[in-house]
């Protein structure tokens, strides 16, 4: 029986996976660090809960006692000035998981990472595994240095990369927000079209689930759908599925400035901000990943194919 570590366990998709596989036959370690994770999963025999923080080597040990797996998902999204704490969230917290996993012998550590580290990607020139990229935001940057982080020390243990597009369903706290500010009319998309890879959050979860449980699994894998499309049409079609308000087409500039009011908010008030340059940033880099290594050898067949398909998870 497998025991599998998921760090960010309280988080969004750290949540998600952690209900995914609590009724599995997988002993789960579940880190977190302030919040906690929901009671359904506190109350289940193969789940023990680990308080640790991710600064602190000396904080790891008890949650990596005899485990196989790794699941990285732990980081900050939702906090001003990104630019200023994402080298020492991302990066370094990631290196100091690395070196006790190692030392405590873990067979496999998978990260959950996106096709943005490549850069700019397309349908046309996707993300395959390449570690040469020249991302445009610090997220895709430290993300990279992470992927680097764990192919570099990879002696020892299985390295597995899941390149992930964006999850969509209801319960995925940024499309949750941007559905938000949709109903009251406030949702803004700049007109450059972008292009945007999309994996529904049941066909996610099942992917990361067999990258657990599958046998020589190692490398980088683009996780993602078979559909095309752009995030405009993404927003605009999901918008008019709940009944609100299409996005509106805005300039650039005008969006940087709501996201530099959201950061200065978010300061002052020690508050979540729902929108940074950063995001911006990334979030206009178009990108795509080749899916043909995780459909041959971690999911043959998607519950659904697109998003025109799982539309209906959006209720």
């Amino acid at each position: 029986m497998k025991t599998v570590l998921i760090t960010g366990a309280a988080g969004n998709l750290g949540g998600l996976l952690a209900q995914h596989l609590k009724d599995s036959d997988l002993n789960l370690h579940l880190m977190i660090h302030n919040k906690k994770v929901d009671s359904s999963l506190s109350e289940k025999s193969n789940v023990k809960i680990f308080k640790a923080d991710l600064s602190k080597k000396e904080t790891l040990d008890k949650s990596l006692e005899g485990v196989d797996v790794i699941v990285h998902l732990a980081g900050i999204l939702f906090k001003s000035n990104p630019e200023k704490f994402l080298p020492l969230t991302n990066t370094q917290y990631f290196s100091n998981l690395l070196e006790k996993a190692i030392e405590h012998k873990v067979k496999r550590i998978i990260l959950i990472s996106f096709p943005h580290v490549e850069g700019e990607t397309t349908p046309e020139m996707p993300s395959t595994d390449r570690l040469d990229g020249v991302p445009s935001s610090v997220h895709a940057r430290t993300r990279l240095e992470e992927e680097k982080l764990l192919f570099g020390k990879g002696k020892g243990y299985e390295a597995v990369s899941l390149r992930v597009g964006m999850v969509y369903s209801k319960g995925i706290l940024m499309i949750d927000a941007a559905l938000w500010f949709a109903k009251y009319y406030l949702l803004g998309i700049w007109k450059k079209p972008t292009h945007i890879h999309l994996i529904s959050t049941i066909d996610f979860l099942e992917s990361t689930k067999n990258a657990i449980t599958k046998e020589n699994i190692r490398g980088i894998y683009n996780i993602g759908d078979e559909g095309r499309q752009t995030l405009q049409e993404f927003f605009d079609d999901i918008a008019e599925y709940r009944g609100y308000h299409k996005p509106w087409r805005m300039p650039v500039g005008l969006i940087m400035f709501a996201a530099e009011v959201f950061e200065l908010f978010s300061k002052l008030f020690g508050t979540r901000s729902p929108l940074t340059k950063d995001f911006i940033k990334i979030g206009m880099s178009s990108y795509y990943g080749d899916t043909k290594k995780m459909r041959a050898e971690l999911l043959p067949a998607l519950k659904f194919k697109n998003y025109k398909e799982g539309i209906e998870t959006f209720k």
